[in-house]
């Protein structure tokens, strides 16, 4: 069975206005661009008058080696979001207003292909492996997915920043 540590957990909250539909897909290409495949695990969308609150879920994988893979997911929150018409350059444009939050974790998984998990030997090999032959690469695998963690958070800040300034 393959071992999985989590690392790090961002939170990013914003509340004003944004464009939801640009965002959605600004995350979506980062990940995509990044390396990781994308997979919506769960959406879900509640509609009370003119306003929705929607919650979804993605994980992004990406494999490494076989031993390596780097997982994260992305937990999104948006809620009262309301579509608002504004005006940028003397031209009104649509777009939306609202709360929206993202929990992002990321999980270091080693042996995710379960080779090592045949037998009691194996495992006990394995972590003998991890622990003292390969620390460095554990190490350094584990500094670049907290990276990748914290990169997505902040892009995600500047892009909400600069999308509620702009508007």
């Amino acid at each position: 069975m393959a071992e999985k540590d989590q690392l790090t957990k961002e939170k990013v909250e914003h509340s004003g206005i944004f464009d939801f539909k640009s965002i959605y897909g600004f995350a979506y290409r980062w990940l995509n661009d990044e390396g990781y495949s994308v997979e919506e695990e769960k959406y879900s969308e509640v509609v009370s008058g003119n306003k929705r609150n929607i919650k979804f879920e993605w994980k992004g994988t990406k494999n490494l080696s076989d031993y390596f893979k780097h997982e994260i997911k992305c937990k999104f929150e948006i809620k009262d979001l309301e579509d608002i018409e504004v005006e940028i350059d003397g031209k009104k444009t649509k777009t939306n207003r609202g709360k929206f939050s993202v929990e992002i974790k990321g999980t270091l998984i080693t042996d995710h292909e379960s080779k090592w998990d045949i037998t009691p030997w194996y495992r006990f090999l394995r972590d003998v492996y991890g622990k003292y032959v390969i620390p460095s690469r554990v190490s350094s695998n584990e500094d670049r997915l907290v990276n990748d963690v914290i990169s997505l958070k902040e892009e995600i800040k500047a892009f909400l920043e600069l999308s509620g300034r702009r508007k």
